[in-house]
């Protein structure tokens, strides 16, 4: 397998009342295309600053991030911008959506944004919809954001991470604002984009969310203190979840 992102020294350092904090301190990681891999970490310990620097929705002090092997560190903020918009994916705990625009109208803005010369409006919105029949909310397409399940919604979510097809999603928490119930829905739905291929990475503090994916960083103070691979011929859930378990609780979690 090639390597579809590659972190190499990232460092963040933020400056408050004259003081630094250095968040970030020298991260190296890769992963493969094809990979899921999940971060975790105590609170404060910098899951979601890495996720942030590595996408580029926020820049490193230090530090390059290759993305498919090109530099993505070393781009100005236009170009970045373009980056994010077609070659990565985005999911979030917190569902931002436009509440003026349907469910579908909201997944289809970030293809009409990105203005692919090689795709028509048609071809996008046979694919949207394609999209939104594989995961199961085609029959909301025409709803509101209010008028369907936060499961619905999360969904519809994963929906517009995937519409321009991009090289890697990113996701924050994506099951942290579901009951368990929806989280086991959404988590079913990473798992199948992933098993066709999907590279996927995404931080969360749940051990059973983690326990989905096929590797697991552990981050502390900033810095990538343990790595935990599933073994593939582990399908059974419970035996995956008290193995990543036992080792978290080695790691001091």
């Amino acid at each position: 397998m090639s390597e579809a992102l590659c972190v190499k020294n990232l460092c963040k350092t933020y400056v408050v009342n004259k003081r630094q904090n250095n968040v970030l301190k020298n991260v190296n990681f890769t992963i493969e295309q094809g990979e899921m891999v999940a971060v975790m970490g105590p609170s404060g310990s910098g899951k979601s600053t890495l996720l942030y620097s590595v996408s580029g929705m926020d820049r490193p002090t230090a530090g390059e991030v290759l993305l498919g092997g090109r530099r993505i560190t070393d781009l100005k903020e236009k170009e970045l911008a373009k980056v994010r918009l077609t070659s990565m994916g985005f999911i979030f705990q917190q569902m931002h959506m436009l509440k003026n625009l349907s469910i579908m109208d909201n997944i289809l803005l970030p293809a009409y944004q990105a203005g692919k010369e090689n795709r028509t409006r048609q071809e996008i919105n046979e694919y949207c919809l394609a999209l939104m029949r594989k995961l199961g909310i085609s029959d909301v397409a025409e709803n509101d954001i209010t008028e369907v399940s936060g499961g619905q919604l999360q969904r519809a979510c994963i929906c517009r991470s995937l519409i321009n097809q991009p090289q890697i999603l990113f996701a924050d928490e994506p099951t942290g604002a579901l009951n368990r119930g929806a989280s086991e829905e959404v988590m079913k739905e990473l798992n199948k984009l992933n098993e066709e291929g999907t590279t996927i990475m995404l931080v969360t503090h749940d051990m059973k969310v983690a326990a989905k994916c096929s590797r697991v960083l552990y981050i502390v103070d900033g810095n990538i203190r343990g790595e935990f691979c599933m073994e593939e011929q582990e399908n059974q859930e419970k035996l995956r979840e008290r193995r990543l378990n036992n080792w978290l609780i080695e790691m001091g979690w």
